[in-house]
């Protein structure tokens, strides 16, 4: 019982759509009208610019960690704050206020992952980056994030079967909610990333 209201709490916080909100009101647009039609970070730094991209990337990325501490400050130590943190990224995927249609959760995964561990994330971050800066894809980098920190919990960390399945979880949803952009990496018709000017 205690898991499931972790799951909905986290859902609850998740429902805070900060590129949505952020476009509605300074921007006076709807994210899912423009650019990708994404509610996320990188559709909001290519169609509100660098300042709104970021803003909306701290948004996303401290609701995870509130909702990731909040579960543990209510029912202590275990994988309850994973399962806060699960639910928060399914909110913010699937907002039913927005016809469950909300961001890939990519900010709030890299925020998971530094709320587990920071050292696993510095070696996940480093990688990302590199990738990145090769091939400027964010979708390709963000899916390599993801990836090699599964592999770094399974292969280097100490965590129990529940943690992994809950991190694979995120992964799954990551890869899920990418898979227009895998199709397009694949084809080699993926965008690359740019942020409007101005």
């Amino acid at each position: 019982m205690e898991k499931i209201i972790c799951l909905a709490l986290g859902y609850v916080i998740g429902l805070f759509q900060t590129a949505y909100i952020f476009g509605r009101v300074f921007g006076h647009i709807d994210i899912r009208e423009q650019g990708s039609g994404n509610a996320g970070t990188t559709n909001a730094f290519r169609v509100m610019g660098k300042k709104a991209g970021v803003l909306v990337f701290i948004g996303d990325f401290l609701k995870l960690v509130i909702a990731f501490f909040l579960a543990r400050l209510i029912f202590g130590e275990g994988a309850y704050s994973m399962y806060g943190a699960v639910g928060c990224i399914l909110g913010h995927i699937f907002p039913f206020y927005m016809g469950f249609k909300g961001g890939k959760g990519i900010a709030c995964s890299l925020a998971l992952m530094l709320c587990i561990n920071p050292l696993l994330v510095l070696v996940t971050y480093i990688i990302g980056f590199v990738v990145f800066k090769i091939w400027h894809y964010v979708s390709l980098a963000s899916l390599t994030m993801v990836a090699v920190y599964l592999l770094l919990m399974i292969f280097a960390g100490n965590y129990g079967r529940e943690h992994i399945f809950l991190m694979l979880t995120a992964v799954l949803l990551a890869f899920y909610k990418h898979r227009e952009n895998i199709i397009r990496l694949i084809n080699g018709e993926e965008n690359k990333f740019s942020v409007k000017k101005g």
